[in-house]
């Protein structure tokens, strides 16, 4: 297949993009730079000029794939409206693409979030059968929405709700932030007694799920990239403060702001998630190491940044 990819060269997309190239499908990505088609180009792939904000480029680059695997956003959580305008063009995108493929019966896989679910099923496992109520308006869930009614429209969408720690040497996201603080903080916190729990998923393990997607997932498909189901945050963090020589402490949800920024809202949800129907459905079976596993490697502990 000719699979037209967003968010190509992060640090899921170039995952994905060599898991695609390495079963023999041709990669397309959407690059909004010289440095970035160059990185797709020495990657084995092919580059298509554009951007999130360009409708145009995504709609032209769409149209000439056999299939799209969708995984661009913009990561600007720096208050509540650069929130809201990242999903926003998240939904815009989505519906672009979708548009793109309407009556052509290809494959749309649109790429969400474990965390918002939480919400959905208070107290309980999330699984793949939990299901945003039409007209929602909680801003990623809209766009799990939109790539459902894409289904009904002679598209073969499916969504795949990613772990928040999507982790492996490179990881610019969640965890290297958590890290961050408690470098910056003299101490690896969490909130209470830090007995709730995340999910987690490795990025090949994840790169692999969106090829499988890809190619078989049913229309109107919901999939769970999830390879652990339920690591306990304070895990987490005593790994943390283990491998930084600092404390690893609760502390009480006031000081959560000061410690963890704009992560202070997502630190003490309780997310676990099965991926039981995804793996049945396609077959998919994780194989690499695990998030306390990655932590122990101490490739997490070498100086990187997050990108927030």
């Amino acid at each position: 297949m000719r699979v037209f990819v967003t968010g190509a060269t992060g640090f899921i997309g170039s995952a994905v993009v060599r898991d695609l190239l390495e079963a023999g499908h041709t990669v397309v990505g959407l690059a909004r730079s010289d440095t970035a088609a160059a990185t797709l180009t020495a990657a084995g792939a092919q580059a298509h000029r554009g951007s999130l904000d360009d409708p145009g480029s995504l709609h032209d680059g769409a149209v000439a794939a056999d299939g799209v695997i969708h995984l661009a956003y913009c990561h600007d959580f720096s208050d509540r409206a650069a929130f809201a305008e990242a999903a926003e063009l998240d939904l815009r995108a989505v519906e672009t693409l979708g548009k793109a493929l309407e009556g052509t019966g290809k494959p749309l896989v649109v790429t969400l979030g474990t965390l918002p679910v939480a919400g959905l099923a208070p107290g309980r496992t999330a699984t793949e059968e939990i299901r945003p109520e039409p007209g929602t308006d909680s801003p990623r869930l809209v766009s799990e929405n939109a790539a459902m009614e894409l289904a009904g429209r002679g598209v073969r969408a499916s969504v795949i709700r990613l772990a928040p720690s999507v982790h492996g040497e490179g990881d610019r996201g969640f965890v290297p932030l958590l890290i961050d603080s408690a470098r910056a903080k003299g101490v690896s916190a969490y909130l209470g007694d830090g007995s709730n729990r995340w999910p987690a998923v490795h990025r090949r393990d994840a790169a692999r799920l969106f090829r499988l997607a890809l190619e078989a997932a049913p229309a109107g498909s919901v999939l769970h990239g999830v390879a652990e189901e339920a690591v306990p945050f304070r895990d987490i963090a005593e790994t943390i403060g283990r491998h930084l020589g600092v404390p690893a402490a609760g502390i009480p949800a006031g000081e959560a702001a000061a410690h963890f920024g704009f992560l202070a809202g997502m630190v003490p949800i309780d997310n676990p998630t099965s991926s039981t129907l995804t793996r049945k459905l396609l077959g998919w079976d994780p194989a690499h190491p695990t998030l306390l596993q990655d932590l122990e490697a101490g490739h997490y502990f070498t100086g990187r940044t997050s990108i927030f």
